[in-house]
């Protein structure tokens, strides 16, 4: 396993490359945290081919309004659970080019994106487990440092619990904008204030079970209802009231 360069210099020699509109520009790691990310743009473009393995794509986030950039399956994944995760603020994919020492061999990276959210930021590449050579997880361990130096968190995201995936992937379907005039969302907010109710129980309350279905998808998806989601979602599912719509919506 080759062994990273990182003697009290690294900081200056090792560099990150950014692109703002058409103008790239370098700089060492030290200043990372100093980059105007509000100005910043794919450091690499998406490209698409007809023999290509994977499959590039734009997917809408909720929290930024706005369409982001993927190259694989597996990042559209991501993107989709950082959307739901709350707290996000923006997200950027390909954000720069690590150009790093090992071994005294320049090597360069681009990690996949740079989540800016409420409680920090968060850097990542996504890569299948089965699919980490060495000379991957030499480049993640350098994204690793360079991330620790500007006081950002890491991480590589190597595949999903299998329920995780299906439970964010259901609750999307409903995470636009969902029109009430029926008063549903009303009747279920009141109805899970009484207790936790069984997500089939709740929904089955309400005039139109089928319609308040629908509803109480978008309501999880915006946390005005809770769900422990750290097992597979259904019918049997125990629904609350999230704590602030709970003080909101109770009786004085």
């Amino acid at each position: 396993m080759q062994a990273l360069d990182l003697d009290e210099a690294w900081p200056l020699r090792w560099s990150t490359t950014w692109k703002f509109g058409q103008t790239s520009i370098t700089s060492p790691v030290r200043d990372l945290d100093r980059a105007d990310l509000r100005r910043s743009v794919p450091v690499r473009r998406f490209t698409w081919r007809m023999d290509q393995f994977h499959r590039p794509g734009l997917e809408y986030l909720m929290a930024t309004d706005r369409h982001h950039g993927f190259e694989s399956h597996e990042e559209e994944r991501l993107l989709l659970v950082a959307d739901f995760a709350a707290g996000l603020v923006e997200a950027l994919c390909q954000p720069f080019r690590l150009r790093f020492f090992s071994d005294g061999k320049a090597i360069r990276h681009t990690p996949d994106f740079l989540l800016v959210t409420g409680s920090g930021l968060l850097l990542i590449d996504v890569r299948p487990g089965d699919r980490i050579k060495p000379e991957d997880a030499l480049k993640f361990a350098a994204t690793a440092e360079t991330a620790l130096s500007a006081g950002w968190q890491y991480g590589v995201v190597a595949g999903w619990r299998r329920h995780v995936w299906t439970n964010v992937d259901a609750l999307s379907a409903e995470r636009r904008p969902t029109p009430d005039v029926l008063g549903i969302q009303g009747q279920l907010r009141w109805i899970a204030a009484q207790g936790p109710l069984a997500f089939g129980e709740l929904t089955g309350r309400c005039r139109i079970p089928a319609i308040a279905r629908a509803h109480a998808i978008h309501l999880l998806w915006h946390r005005h209802l809770g769900v422990n989601l750290s097992g597979p979602f259904g019918d049997a599912s125990l629904i609350r009231l999230a704590p602030e719509q709970h003080r909101r919506d109770l009786p004085r």
